[in-house]
């Protein structure tokens, strides 16, 4: 039985040269102690002795199968050094002893020399300990779903590179890092997919709780990992605690019962409260035990500023506790109740709902038939009115988008369309001038008093047990509308916003603007066509 760092205990073999090797060849990325040698926290020691734990029975030859656990999770609060401890695992995937390569005799050792690393490090096995060898051609890729967020690793492990004794074998770039001559590290975010499903030899997974399936990053992670099993390699997440509303990567790791996957989620009582500032003390020390760096006071300053605005937000962040955003609009639950889809033929008399954008958010077209109460997302000849800026190089299609709004109002009988003007400025007066300023109504979704109204008459449509309304099922607006969170504004007042970059709310905004429209129209007597009496003279 090995004794590792207070309060862990080692009684299986593993990789013990992994940490060893970490300490040697990665120095600290920056601060003010920028390029010292790196010790490994306790529970950055803890996960990597686990991550690479052997299996008794493992025989030299045997890649990811040599290992006790095919993929790890590590879910822990912010600023523990997920980072600078991830880019430590990339570089032993990269130039270090990551692969099983037999169990030790006497007298063996591992050492750098032999591996073109010209540092001169060396390391003398026990005999009977598992030995460890680098990929011959490490091929790995950085996943998460910006650049911003996987530079979270990236950066550190730049940084490590350009530092340390890893130059001698590492060319840096900034999209790529070269290792030898035929290995390299790529980085891979939403808009930058082109290199999935290549084989790959190992691939770190960033904050995975942000992965869902609306930004296709559920699937991504999938496609990633299925280029692992050809090369019989090897995976590991890092993430803050997911929202448990939500359906996240990170989310069904933490639910899958495969006995293969290493899970790390340090965990206060559950009894201690987030809101009580003692307690909340209490529960930071906890899980944030073993990140030597962290300054607990400063913890709890941004913690206190951000329970002001989000406490399940900080609870999350900082408490490192699986909890639903207390401050979600309506949900998801009573949104999927009403979906009833139906036909909605050529002709029908609809009103519009338009939320534009350009590069960041989505476009979106919503429309609802006020007759009937019913509201969907309209399908063109082109096939959308739905567009995602990561879909088309970065940048929302303004001719497709115009092109999908004329054919809307060849086909249906427009009452009215209230749009969100900004960014579409040029397009919604150029509507405005082709199909009637009646039809075609400016209609700012950044007014406090009429969005909270607007939100609220949806919300009441949706969640009243008498009422009629219906919509299609379109999963996007669904996903949209899960995601809305409710930011108060004076005079008890509130307008939508997202949780988080990635979790975009465009489809639920639409939703609303389009059943302001259609009650407004009801209002004024213009739902139904008005029947026009023929008298015989």
């Amino acid at each position: 039985m090995a004794a590792g760092p207070d309060p862990f205990v080692v009684d299986f073999p593993t990789l013990w040269v992994v940490p060893d090797w970490i300490e040697a060849h990665c120095p600290i990325p920056d601060g003010f102690r920028q390029g010292a040698p790196m010790q490994l926290y306790r529970w950055q020691l803890w996960c990597t002795v686990n991550h690479y734990r052997v299996r008794p029975e493992a025989e030299v030859g045997q890649k990811s199968t040599a290992f006790h656990y095919r993929r790890s999770q590590v879910v822990a609060p912010q600023k523990t050094g997920k980072g600078p401890w991830s880019a430590t695992i990339v570089s032993n995937e990269a130039a270090g002893p990551a692969l099983f390569a037999g169990w030790a005799g006497k007298d063996d050792g591992y050492a750098c020399a032999d591996h073109g690393c010209g540092c001169g490090w060396e390391y003398p096995y026990e005999q009977g300990e598992p030995m460890g060898m680098p990929w011959p051609t490490p091929l790995i890729q950085l996943l998460a779903t910006s650049e911003d967020q996987v530079d979270n690793v990236y950066r550190p492990l730049q940084s490590m590179v350009r530092l340390g004794p890893l130059g001698d074998i590492m060319r840096v770039g900034e999209a790529f890092i070269r290792v030898g001559n035929s290995g390299r590290i790529d980085v891979v975010t939403s808009s930058a997919q082109s290199r999935l499903g290549n084989p790959i030899t190992y691939a770190g997974q960033d904050e995975t709780g942000l992965f869902t399936a609306q930004n296709r990053m559920i699937r991504t992670a999938e496609t990633q990992r299925r280029g692992l099993a050809g090369m019989s390699g090897r995976s590991m997440e890092t993430t803050n605690p997911p929202d448990p509303s939500e359906d996240t990567t990170a989310k069904r790791t933490m639910d899958s019962q495969r006995p293969d996957i290493f899970k790390y989620f340090p965990q206060a009582p559950a009894n201690l409260s987030y809101r009580n500032k003692a307690e909340r003390r209490k529960i930071h020390r906890i899980v944030y035990a073993g990140s030597d760096h962290v300054d607990l006071d400063a913890i709890e300053a941004e913690a206190a500023e951000l329970m002001e605005k989000d406490p399940a937000q900080a609870e999350r962040f900082f408490g490192n506790r699986m909890v639903s955003g207390s401050d979600a609009w309506m949900g998801v639950a009573p949104w999927a109740k009403r979906k009833a889809p139906r036909e909605v033929p050529d002709g029908t008399r609809i009103v519009l709902g338009f939320d534009g954008s350009d590069v960041d958010d989505w476009t979106f077209i919503r429309a609802e038939v006020p007759e009937w109460g019913y509201q969907f997302t309209p399908r063109t000849t082109g096939g959308k009115t739905i567009w995602n800026p990561a879909d088309h190089g970065g940048q929302v299609p303004r001719l497709e988008v115009k092109a999908a709004m004329t054919e809307l109002f060849d086909r249906f009988d427009v009452i009215r369309g209230y749009y969100d003007p900004p960014y579409w400025d040029t397009e919604v007066d150029e509507w405005a001038d082709e199909f009637g300023e009646k039809r075609v109504i400016r209609w700012y979704t950044r007014r406090p008093v009429q969005m909270h109204d607007a939100c609220e008459r949806l919300k009441g449509d949706v969640t009243k047990a008498d009422s009629t309304f219906t919509h299609d099922g379109c999963e996007v607006t669904e996903a949209h509308v899960g995601h809305a969170r409710a930011a108060v504004r004076p005079a008890n007042r509130y307008v939508l916003v997202k949780p988080s970059a990635n979790q975009k709310i465009d489809g639920c905004v639409t939703s609303v603007i389009t059943h302001e429209a259609a009650g407004d129209v009801i209002a004024a007597g213009l739902a139904k066509k008005k029947r026009r009496k023929v008298i015989a003279m």
